[in-house]
C-alpha cells in the first residue's frame, strides 16, 4: 500500500472516524483505524462494535492498493502536528506504516486488516433520504433529554419514528421528555420505530455538516445506516420498547403562560445560582401578569426574580428542576415561549410560540 495525500484532506475524515474509536479497548485492533486503498480512493474505518464510521477520500495521485490497521489516536496526532500545507506520503513496509512529510518521518505499528471487525450487513426494512438540516434539527432539539447510563437501557438513546410521512425524534430520561417532528415526505405504509443509542446519535450529528445535501437512511432489524457524500455511518440499535410518548404529553392543561424566552432564561439562570446544588429545585408562583421565581438552599440563602408574563387565571405554585427548564429554553429559538400547566402536581408542557414542531414535557418537583 502506498499513497500521497494533502494533510487537510486526510485530517478531516480521520478526526471524525477516530471520534468513534474508544481509548480503552478489550481488543487491541479496536483502537486502530482501518485504511483501505482501492483505485483512486482511500477509505478510513473506525468502530467500537456498537458504532462504525467509514470516511472516503478521493486520491489525486496514483496509488498502490492495499489495506492495514494503525493506531487511530497516534495517526491523528501526527497529522494534527504537521504543517497545514504538508503533502503526506504513506506506505506500508514490513508490517510498519511509514509516514513522511517534509523532513518528518514516522513509523507506526500495524495490525492485519483481517483482524478488523466489520458490522454485518442486515436487511434494510425501510430506506429514505432527508435533508441533513432536517435530521440535524431533530437531533439538536431533543438529544439533551436522553438518559445517561439508566438501568432502563432503552432510555439511553433516542427514538426515531417514521409515521404518515413525518420523521420524529423523541428522547426522555424519565423526568423530562423532548419531542420534535418534521414533514419529511417519507412514503412508508407502516409506522417504523427504532431506538438509536446515545453514542450513535452524537456521532451522527457530527456528520451532518452540509445542510442542503441529503442523508440517506436505512433502518434495519438491528442497525441504522446513514450515508452522506463522504461518510457511511452504521450503529446497532437498542433492543427494547420505548415508552408510549403520546401518553406522556399533558392534555388537560388549562393555565397558559406566554413569556419572553430570553427574559425567562436569564431569570432562571440567576435563580439557579442559589438553588440546592443536588436537587436544583426552584419554585414558580403564577399570578395575573406575573411569574415569581424563588430558590433557596441548605445554607439558608435565597434568590427571587419577578418576570412579566401573559397569564390571566388562578394563582398557582409549582416546583421544577431549573436545569431541565434551562435545557429546554436553550434549544428554542423563538422570542416567545408558551408554557401550559394544569396544577401543582402535573407536568408542564413547553412549546415555542407560533411553532408546533417541538414539544417539551418537564415533570414537577415537590419542594
Amino acid at each position: 500500500m502506498h499513497f500521497t495525500i494533502q494533510r487537510e484532506a486526510l485530517l478531516k475524515p480521520l478526526q471524525l472516524v477516530a471520534g468513534v474509536v474508544e481509548r480503552r479497548q478489550t481488543l487491541p485492533v479496536l483502537s486502530n483505524v482501518l485504511l483501505v486503498v482501492q483505485g483512486q480512493q482511500l477509505s478510513l474505518t473506525g468502530t467500537d462494535l456498537e458504532v462504525e464510521l467509514v470516511g472516503r477520500v478521493a486520491l489525486e495521485e496514483p496509488a498502490e492498493a492495499g489495506e492495514i490497521t494503525v493506531p487511530a489516536r497516534k495517526l491523528m496526532d501526527i497529522c494534527k502536528s504537521l504543517p497545514s500545507d504538508a503533502l503526506v506520503d504513506i506506505r506500508v513496509d514490513e508490517q510498519k506504516l511509514l509516514i513522511k512529510a517534509g523532513r518528518s518521518r514516522f513509523s507506526l505499528s500495524t495490525l492485519p486488516a483481517n483482524d478488523f471487525p466489520s458490522v454485518e450487513e442486515s436487511q434494510g426494512s425501510l430506506t429514505f433520504a432527508v435533508a441533513q438540516s432536517k435530521l440535524r434539527r431533530l437531533i439538536e432539539r431533543t438529544s439533551f433529554a436522553m438518559a445517561q447510563q439508566d438501568v432502563r437501557y432503552y432510555l439511553n438513546g433516542m427514538l426515531l419514528e417514521v409515521n404518515a410521512g413525518r420523521l420524529s425524534a423523541v428522547a426522555t430520561d424519565g423526568h423530562r421528555l423532548a419531542l420534535c417532528a418534521l414533514d419529511a415526505g417519507i412514503e412508508a405504509p407502516d409506522k417504523h420505530q427504532v431506538i438509536v443509542p446515545r453514542k450513535g446519535i452524537l456521532e451522527l450529528a457530527r456528520l451532518l455538516t452540509a445542510p442542503d445535501d441529503l442523508v440517506s437512511i436505512v433502518l434495519g432489524q438491528h442497525h441504522i445506516r446513514a450515508t452522506t457524500g463522504d461518510f457511511t455511518f452504521t450503529s446497532k440499535l437498542v433492543d427494547g420498547k420505548f415508552p408510549d410518548y403520546q401518553r406522556v404529553l399533558p392534555r388537560n392543561g388549562d393555565k397558559l403562560v406566554l413569556g419572553d424566552r430570553q427574559a425567562l432564561r436569564e431569570a432562571f439562570s440567576r435563580t439557579a445560582i442559589l438553588s440546592n446544588e443536588k436537587y436544583r429545585g426552584i419554585r414558580l408562583q403564577l399570578s395575573n401578569g406575573q411569574l415569581k421565581i424563588q430558590a433557596n438552599n441548605p445554607e439558608q440563602e435565597e434568590a427571587e426574580e419577578e418576570v412579566q408574563v401573559d397569564y390571566f387565571g388562578d394563582a398557582l405554585e409549582v416546583g421544577f428542576n431549573v436545569s431541565y427548564l434551562l435545557d429546554v429554553l436553550g434549544v428554542m429559538t423563538t422570542d416567545q415561549v408558551r408554557i401550559t400547566l394544569a396544577d401543582a402536581n402535573s407536568s408542564a408542557l413547553l412549546q415555542e410560540a407560533g411553532n408546533d414542531d417541538s414539544a417539551y414535557v418537564v415533570m414537577p418537583m415537590r419542594l
